[in-house]
């Protein structure tokens, strides 16, 4: 795999952390009027962060599990909003969140950086994305990365507009 693509992979959960602790305290659990231009999903703060460790855990380790073990897979695409209600992320921990993430990234990049060209051109069906290699999907991961880091940033946006808002009323 690609230097760039792998220290972006390594560095992610130290951005994580630092754009989430952008978000003031007061905010965490804040939703928006209107979440129309979101980058990523629909979701406050911390269970953005909460969707990044279990899209991690769930997601791209399983897909990337997957892929080297089996022939061709279907990659199920995760429904997050209702594994959100289910987890009840907005009363997780940020803290445990973020280490569980780190651990869990760290495997990954772990995981990735020991692939050869042959298991990076492995291929694989990933629902909603069609048909890919390993390499792929790994391109993919980096850039659900940064959909969230542009949540997190869009939040900040929204959270900023608001006290606008609340001068001109």
């Amino acid at each position: 795999m690609d230097k760039t693509t792998l220290n972006a992979l390594a560095l992610f959960p130290l951005q994580l952390e630092a754009h989430y602790k952008a978000i003031p305290v007061s905010h965490r659990h804040w939703t928006p009027a209107s979440w129309d231009g979101i980058p990523s999903e629909h979701f406050t703060a911390i269970e953005q962060l909460c969707h990044v460790r279990d899209i991690e855990i769930e997601g791209y380790q399983e897909r990337i599990r997957r892929t080297l073990d089996e022939a061709h897979p279907l990659l199920p695409s995760i429904d997050s909003e209702p594994l959100a209600i289910e987890r009840r992320y907005g009363d997780a921990d940020a803290e445990a969140v973020l280490q569980a993430f780190r651990d869990a990234r760290a495997r990954t990049v772990e995981t990735i950086a020991r692939l050869d060209d042959a298991q990076l051109a492995r291929t694989a069906e990933f629902e909603g994305y069609g048909p890919l290699t390993l390499r792929s999907l790994v391109h993919y991961l980096c850039s659900h990365d940064q959909q969230h880091l542009a949540g997190l940033q869009w939040l900040l946006g929204k959270i900023e507009a608001e006290g606008v808002s609340q001068l001109r009323a």
